[in-house]
């Protein structure tokens, strides 16, 4: 594979001053495709510089696996001279420049309009909580549009909140979208942008697009919880023999003639269908008769070990997947079994312990067939003097006076 194929975005040039998940997603998406993607750090680092998990050597994998690829750079935030060199990173001229991803508050050293006087075609992306400006995390929009209410097993009337924050992943994937939207009518007509992306915006644009928030009004209730069920349709979880467990999914007709023809079910559910007087052929049908259906199945599973129950549903061609501990999935990967995964180093720099090895990710794009790099870990600050001197042709001499007044800090080899 041409790896240069899979960089399209070389060339541009993308300040980050951003922290946690949504922001770094963002630049990340954008480092993995290419960009030079310039993360500002204040001296010491930020609030999620260590945030766990962090290896034996005391990195984070979190921070490390987030910024990735990019270029660090730490500066003094709280000195006028400090936050001059990251306005003049930021509206540096070039082509590919002007460029920033924030999710600042309060700054008024980084508002749009004192940064688009000095670069007015500037392409800001700035991610919010809430539209007016009040904080949120993924964990409280998640809360506020009635997600934890309709998750979890049917026995149990608490909010049950889930721990993987996908409203800062889309988020982050949708900062980038709206940088190379913006980008593309830069070059054709020379205006920069303002764009503001909320948290909350995107949960709620998530379970509206879904049309769940249009079925919570009909209803006049929230919708019941169904536990490892899927609403609307038919899936549900099952035990092996040998303790394994297994999901199976059955969308569409053909998925559920699959699944039939794999557990040698297909008269008895024959006979079902004649006895309520239903089409088990329709979706609709198979989820409002899911736990006779499951109950039906359940023996065969029982009755095999995984092995037998992943021959019979592959051979047949059924939608399922085995439930697996985290520990599995790296396993498997220590095996060769996801190329999209990639191990990479960490960097203690001086702290003397070894450096420990990350599981991180590939961008997920697969350019003509292949993946492209990781990219290398970052090291906060171990770019500072390079890039000042590379963007803002800061010699020697005004590198060593910044260092000296504790302005910047003194990059790592």
């Amino acid at each position: 594979m041409d790896l240069a194929a899979g960089l399209p975005l070389r060339g541009l040039q993308v300040v980050e001053c951003a922290s946690y998940v949504a922001g770094p997603t963002g630049g990340l998406t954008l480092a993995q495709l290419g960009a030079e993607v310039v993360r500002v750090d204040p001296i010491g680092g930020g609030n999620d510089h260590r945030r766990w998990p962090v290896a034996p050597s005391g990195e984070s994998y979190y921070w490390s696996s987030l910024n990735k690829g990019k270029r660090s750079v730490a500066v003094d935030l709280r000195s006028s001279e400090g936050r001059e060199l990251v306005v003049a990173l930021i509206t540096a001229p070039g082509p590919g420049r002007g460029l920033l991803i924030d999710n600042v508050v309060g700054r008024q050293w980084l508002a749009h309009e004192a940064l688009a006087e000095r670069r007015p075609d500037l392409i800001h992306v700035r991610v919010q909580g809430h539209p007016d400006g009040r904080p949120a995390v993924d964990y409280t929009v998640n809360a506020e549009v009635g997600l934890p209410q309709i998750t979890g097993p049917e026995t149990i009337s608490a909010p049950v909140n889930h721990v993987l924050p996908a409203w800062d992943l889309i988020t982050g994937v949708s900062v980038a979208a709206g940088m190379l939207a913006a980008l593309h009518d830069r070059e054709r007509t020379g205006r920069g942008a303002f764009i503001e992306l909320a948290l909350s915006d995107v949960a709620l644009a998530g379970v509206s697009n879904l049309g769940w928030l249009s079925e919570a009004e009909l209803r006049g209730a929230d919708r019941p919880r169904h536990g490892n069920h899927l609403y609307g349709s038919f899936a549900s979880d099952f035990g092996c023999r040998d303790g394994q467990r297994v999901m199976v999914v059955a969308l569409t007709e053909g998925q559920w003639a699959a699944l039939q023809s794999a557990t040698g079910t297909a008269k008895v559910f024959d006979a079902l269908a004649a006895a309520l007087d239903v089409d088990l052929r329709q979706e609709e049908e198979r989820y409002r008769h899911r736990d006779t259906i499951a109950a039906i199945l359940r023996p065969w599973f029982a009755a095999r070990d995984l092995g037998q129950v992943s021959a019979a549903l592959d051979g047949a061609r059924v939608l399922w997947g085995q439930y697996r501990g985290m520990t599995e999935v790296a396993a498997a990967h220590r095996a060769g079994a996801h190329p999209v995964l990639a191990d990479v180093d960490l960097d203690p720099s001086d702290t003397g312990v070894q450096a420990s090895t990350a599981i991180t990710a590939r961008s997920p794009l697969r350019w003509n067939g292949g993946y492209g790099e990781p990219g290398q870990t970052p090291v906060l600050g171990r770019d500072t003097e390079q890039v000042l001197a590379e963007v803002l042709g800061l010699t020697t001499a005004d590198l060593a006076g910044l260092t000296d007044r504790g302005v910047i800090a003194r990059s790592v080899a």
